[in-house]
């Protein structure tokens, strides 16, 4: 595939075999960030794990300290008070079985976050296998299986990400835009691998972070060295 003529211009501005330190890396991927829209910056964790064994699964939620630069759209499921607390706290959508409805039936999804009292799992256990593949459903891990819902709807409007492993043990998270700047992208970045690591199983051997690369929508990977991390 052919490669446009900004990325080509940006590809050489970074050395492929190099690890650069974490700082160096970000302030290389704000200048890689050519396009005429605001680029999101991605980060791709791959782990010295084994997603097929639970106890080397690794997952989380986490609030980025400045946020991702998006506009998270909120869908709750809940009743009565708590529906109440979710709307007051900004939640774009709030209800029950008719939202299922709506899903099923329409094939609607304008939102980015689903958000579920416990209670309420029961009534939308059957969108398990349309929201299981696009990472929708409500997770206690996550975060948005809970009964305080403003709590999460707040946290999720803040910028709160979900990092989980996909079957190749590599974590894709967006760590903000590209307007953000090194400072405020290396503080979200810090924020995220701490996390992770944190979130380090037990049964987990050898070398944890296997590799690090940060890129923008439209620009070249850059490595970062692992062992500067953590």
């Amino acid at each position: 595939m052919k490669k446009g003529k900004k990325y080509t211009e940006s590809a050489k501005l970074v050395e492929k075999a190099k690890l650069y330190e974490p700082s160096e890396a970000i302030a290389l991927v704000c200048q890689t960030s050519k396009a005429k829209f605001d680029e999101t910056i991605e980060l791709h964790v791959r782990l010295g794990v084994d997603s097929r064994h639970a106890d080397q699964q690794v997952r989380g939620a986490v609030v980025l300290p400045n946020g991702t630069g998006k506009t998270v759209r909120t869908l709750v499921f809940a009743k009565g008070d708590r529906a109440d607390a979710a709307r007051a706290a900004g939640a774009d959508y709030v209800g029950d079985v008719d939202f299922v409805e709506k899903i099923t039936k329409e094939n609607w999804f304008e939102f980015d976050i689903v958000i579920a009292t416990p209670d309420m799992m029961g009534t939308i256990g059957r969108l398990g296998k349309i929201l299981g593949p696009k990472g929708l459903m409500p997770n206690p891990k996550a975060g948005t299986v809970t009964m305080d819902v403003a709590k999460a709807v707040q946290e999720a409007k803040a910028g709160k990400i979900e990092y989980r492993l996909d079957k190749t043990n590599i974590i894709h998270c967006p760590i903000g835009k590209a307007s953000f700047g090194e400072q405020k992208l290396s503080e979200n970045f810090n924020t995220l691998m701490g996390a992770i690591i944190k979130a380090k199983p037990a049964a987990a051997k050898g070398q944890y972070i296997k590799s690090c690369v940060i890129a923008s929508t439209m620009g070249p990977g850059i490595k970062i060295n692992g062992t500067k991390i953590g």
